[in-house]
C-alpha cells in the first residue's frame, strides 16, 4: 500500500507542475556505454536549463515563449570551445521536434539523424570530412544521447535573476578548451553551474571517488540537497534509452565502486595486495548506495511525466503481447537472423515532413517503413514490417526494469501493433475487392 500511496501523491504533484511548467536546472546523469562502460563506468553528466536558450551553441540568451531550453556540457576534443549548448530534443534524439523522434533505432539510423542535424545546425563547429561526408570524432556526443544510453534527471527550481546572471557570466567568460580528466571534467563543469545557483550544494567525494568529481557523486549531492531544502521544488525522472538494436548502456558508478565491482581489477589485487582490496571495500560501503531511478517518473518528449509501470502491469502487458502473437503468428513473429539483418542493413531516409523512415530490402523488393509514431501508419508500405519493428520495441521495453518504462508507453505500443494489423486487414480487403472487379468473380478468402 505504501508504494501506491507514494505514486498517488506523486501523480497529484505532477498534475500541478509538469516537466514543461516546472522551470529550473536539471542535472542529467547519463549511463556509460562503449569504452567508458567497459573500463570506467562513470558515465557523463550535463545540465539542462529550461529558461536558457541559445542563438548558437556558444552564445546564450533567455528563451522566447514556446522554446524548451538548452543542455550545457563540457566536452573534450570537440571544436575550439569548452562547453556547448544544444536544445533539449536534439540533444536527446538528434531531431528538432518530438514528432520526429523514432520509436526504434539502430546504428545506421542513429548516424544518419546525427549527420542530418549536424549539416543543418552544427557545420560551423563540425565541418564535413575531407570526402564531404560525416566526420568521425567525439562531436557525436552533442546530439542523440538517448540512442546510446539511459539518462537520469534531477530537476531543482531556479530563479529568473540567477538565470540572467549565469547567461551573462558564461557569455562573457572565455569559452576555450579546459577539459582535464581529474580536475576539470564534465562533472566539474556541471558542479560549477549548479553551485552558481546554490553555492556549496555539490561537492567531490574524497572517499568514494578519491577526490575526483564524478557524475554519480554530484547527482547524489543534488538529491541530498533537495531533502534538506524542501521549500525548493524538486523532481526526478528517467529518460529511457531508445529501444532498438544498439547495445544497451550500463549502470553508472563512481571511481571506487567501479574498481571494487570489476573482477578484472579486484581479483589480481586480492591475490597480491589484499589490504588494498580491503581499503576499496571500506570506501565503497562507507559511501553508501544511491539508486538514480528511485521514485523517478518517466520522460517522453510527446507527453508530461508519468509514473513507471508496476511489476503487475508488466506481467499483464507480457500476457497481452503473447496473446497478440498467438492470434497472428504468421504476421508478427520475428523471423530470426535473416529478418534482423535486413533491418540492420536498411537505408535510413526522411519523409516529406522530415520524419525518419527505413527502406528495407526483403528479397528484391524495397519496402519503406515509417519509424516515428506520426508516420508509421501512413508511410509504411508493409504493415507486417511495421509490426515487427514495434515488436522489437515492445520486447525491449518489457525486458527492462519496470522502473525505466511508463505503463502508458507500453499500452500505446500495443495499440500501435493492433492498429498496424487493422491497416493490413483493410489493405487486404481492398485488394480482394479490386481482384473481384478485375476477374469478375468473388475473391477467394485469405
Amino acid at each position: 500500500m505504501g508504494r501506491f500511496r507514494f505514486w498517488g501523491i506523486l501523480l497529484f504533484a505532477v498534475g500541478l507542475a509538469s516537466v514543461r511548467a516546472h522551470a529550473g536546472a536539471t542535472l542529467l546523469l547519463e549511463e556509460p556505454y562503449s569504452v567508458d562502460g567497459t573500463f570506467a563506468g562513470t558515465g557523463h553528466v550535463a545540465v539542462y536549463l529550461d529558461r536558457v536558450c541559445a542563438d548558437n551553441p556558444v552564445v546564450l540568451r533567455r528563451c522566447e515563449p514556446g522554446e524548451k531550453g538548452v543542455v550545457l556540457s563540457r566536452y573534450h576534443g570537440i571544436g575550439q570551445h569548452d562547453w556547448y549548448a544544444i536544445s533539449l530534443i536534439p540533444y536527446l534524439y538528434a531531431v528538432d521536434s518530438p514528432d520526429k523522434v523514432p520509436i526504434y533505432a539502430d546504428v545506421r539510423l542513429r548516424a544518419f539523424l546525427r549527420d542530418q542535424y549536424r549539416r543543418e545546425h552544427l557545420r560551423d563547429i563540425v565541418p564535413d570530412g575531407s570526402n564531404g561526408e560525416m566526420p568521425e570524432g567525439p562531436w557525436v556526443q552533442l546530439v542523440g544521447s538517448a540512442y546510446d544510453r539511459t539518462l537520469y534527471a534531477f530537476q531543482i527550481e531556479t530563479s529568473e535573476e540567477r538565470d540572467d546572471e549565469l547567461i551573462a557570466f558564461l557569455n562573457d567568460a572565455p569559452n576555450t578548451p579546459r577539459y582535464k580528466l581529474i580536475s576539470a571534467n564534465c562533472a566539474d563543469f556541471v558542479r560549477a553551474v549548479i553551485n552558481f545557483y546554490y553555492p556549496g550544494a555539490l561537492h567531490r567525494s574524497v572517499i568514494a571517488d578519491l577526490g575526483v568529481t564524478t557524475p554519480k557523486q554530484i547527482a547524489k549531492c543534488l538529491a541530498r540537497y533537495s531533502k534538506h531544502h524542501r521549500d525548493l521544488e524538486f523532481q526526478r525522472f528517467v529518460i529511457p534509452q531508445v529501444p532498438g538494436t544498439i547495445k544497451r548502456s550500463k549502470r553508472v558508478r563512481g571511481v571506487v565502486e567501479s574498481a571494487f565491482k570489476a573482477k578484472k581489477y579486484m581479483v589480481p589485487l586480492l591475490v597480491w595486495h589484499p589490504a588494498i582490496v580491503g581499503a576499496f571495500a571500506a570506501a565503497y560501503f562507507t559511501g553508501g548506495g544511491f539508486d538514480p531511478a528511485s521514485h523517478a517518473l518517466i520522460f517522453d518528449p510527446s507527453r508530461d511525466l508519468e509514473p513507471p509501470m508496476t511489476a503487475q502491469q508488466r506481467v499483464g502487458y507480457m500476457n497481452r503481447l503473447e496473446a497478440i502473437q498467438r492470434s497472428a503468428t504468421e504476421d508478427v513473429a520475428l523471423e530470426g537472423e535473416k529478418w534482423r539483418a535486413s533491418v540492420v542493413e536498411a537505408e535510413p531516409l526522411l519523409d516529406e515532413a522530415g520524419r525518419p523512415v527505413l527502406r528495407l530490402k526483403m528479397g528484391s523488393v524495397p519496402i519503406q517503413v515509417g519509424v516515428s509514431r506520426q508516420n508509421i501508419l501512413e508511410e509504411t508500405e508493409s504493415p507486417e514490417m511495421g509490426r515487427k519493428l514495434v515488436l522489437l520495441r515492445l520486447h525491449e521495453e518489457l525486458r527492462k526494469s519496470p522502473s525505466k518504462v511508463a505503463y502508458s508507453d507500453v499500452a500505446r505500443d500495443l495499440q500501435l501493433l493492433e492498429d498496424l494489423g487493422s491497416v493490413r486487414a483493410e489493405r487486404e480487403r481492398l485488394a480482394a475487392e479490386r481482384e473481384t472487379i478485375v476477374l469478375g468473380e468473388p475473391a477467394k478468402p485469405r
